[in-house]
């Protein structure tokens, strides 16, 4: 298996040069989406020697010292190297909590052991029981947090082999001028991508065998991961969050998109319901798109909770869970989809895989959706909204459109334009078409939205 570069990488860089051992960075993120392998290969990269402590393999002895000996570092740090057979160097080498979620004590011990300062500590952590074990400890100060989401676009171009596309198309976008001959090749990359997912595995079966087959069957290991966790972590809630997991494919494939609860039981209120959104968001398996009552400076001033939108974190993962035939996605519906011949409404799908491109490039997720039956003018749906990193008076609000097919209207982007005009930025419309500009407009295709 070939060394699969991630951007995080690069960020575990800047940390090691700025911080040098200032804090401990913990990389979160969901089950699977790579944490451990990218931080072994940094380490073993960047550093002269490491010792990594796998909590889901470390001896009940080795748990025990981080309760017993935080008053005595020096036997503390010496038991780790005899134990893990590894001679450690003050200022170059490090030390690996990995998983430390299921150590509590370890994450409370990273206060004391970076104020020691002999050495850096890297920790990971899955978000789905990170939460629930930090009841009885002080989260450490000295801890930085860096997210890490499933692989973006231009990392699975990297894994591909291809490490030429990305710079083209940042080239294209920021000159304002389309792609051309080269619209199709990106295209085709883009729905393979769109396919295959970014789960590291699935991608490493993707380049190792070429076999959608393959593929799913990795995707499907991963979906039962995540059920068996609800059952696990999800302590009290784990009905509202399994029915809420289920139910994702079929709200997504209405038109609106919104959740409805009316799906789950009759009555169900979202007081009732939040805790089990939050709990797959928290986990990393799903994004939230909250209805944003207003599209001016403050979004999050203008967020309403009980409407919104639940995406799969990972669109391949999407794909599996919503085409399940005798618990497998039938390889002529994945031709099919990379082809764009699929008889069914692949909307879910791109807006599905523009809300996750959305969130790796760390952006909030909203939507902008009035109902109003008594005026046609003010009833409108736009797909996302992003406010610019450094807000004005005016034009900090971006509308997003995006279109599945090759024929769509325009209208609920237009009389938003009409009547939010002063607060917004280019409006966007993302669709499988080449780059243009036309009456105000910036239509671009999908494999730019990690540039927006």
């Amino acid at each position: 298996m070939c060394f699969m570069k991630r951007k995080i990488y690069n960020k575990l860089l800047e940390w090691k040069k700025q911080r040098n051992g200032a804090t401990a960075v913990l990389i979160e993120g969901a089950r699977r989406v790579g944490k451990s392998y990218i931080v072994e290969e940094f380490v073993r990269n960047e550093y002269d020697s490491y010792l990594l402590i796998d909590f889901n393999k470390a001896d009940k002895v080795v748990w025990g010292w981080f309760d017993t000996l935080l008053e005595d570092l020096d036997t503390l740090l010496l038991n780790l190297q005899i134990h893990y057979g590894t001679r450690l160097t003050p200022g170059k080498s490090v030390i690996v909590f990995d998983e430390v979620q299921l150590c509590p004590r370890a994450r409370a011990a990273i206060k004391y052991l970076v104020a020691d300062g002999r050495f850096h500590y890297i920790e990971t952590g899955s978000l789905v029981s990170i939460k629930k074990n930090v009841r009885d400890i002080v989260i450490p100060s000295e801890e930085e947090a860096m997210p890490m989401s499933p692989m973006d676009f231009e990392e699975f171009l990297w894994a591909i082999g291809n490490d030429m596309l990305m710079p083209y198309i940042r080239q294209c976008f920021e000159k304002r001028q389309p792609m051309g001959a080269f619209h199709r090749k990106a295209m085709e990359c883009f729905r393979t991508y769109m396919i295959v997912g970014g789960m590291p595995q699935a991608v490493q079966t993707f380049v190792d065998a070429k076999d959608f087959d393959k593929v799913d069957h990795v995707k499907r290991g991963i979906l039962q991961v995540y059920t068996n966790d609800i059952s696990k972590y999800a302590a009290g809630l784990e009905h509202k969050v399994k029915n809420i997991f289920e139910q994702i494919p079929a709200q997504l494939q209405k038109h609106e998109k919104k959740f409805r609860l009316s799906a789950l039981e009759t009555g169900a209120a979202y007081r009732d319901y939040d805790d089990a959104f939050f709990w797959l968001a928290d986990a990393g398996i799903v994004n939230i798109c909250y209805n944003c009552t207003a599209p001016n400076v403050g979004l999050r001033l203008n967020m309403e909770r009980n409407t919104l939108k639940c995406y799969m974190a990972d669109t391949g993962l999407l794909i599996s869970h919503a085409f399940d035939e005798n618990g497998n996605v039938p390889v002529e519906l994945y031709q099919k989809l990379l082809l764009n011949k699929l008889e069914v409404n692949q909307g879910m799908i791109v807006e599905n895989i523009v809300a996750q491109m959305l969130v790796a490039n760390r952006h909030k997720l909203y939507f902008y959706s009035n109902s109003n039956r008594n005026d046609a003018s003010d009833r409108m749906e736009i797909d996302f909204l992003t406010a610019k990193n450094r807000l004005t008076t005016r034009h900090n609000i971006m509308p997003i459109e995006v279109k599945s097919s090759q024929r769509y209207t325009l209208s609920s982007m237009r009389k938003c334009m009409g009547k939010f005009g002063e607060y917004l930025s280019t409006p966007v419309v993302l669709h499988g078409a080449d780059l243009k500009e036309e009456n105000g407009i910036l239509f671009l295709p999908l494999y730019m939205t990690p540039l927006i």
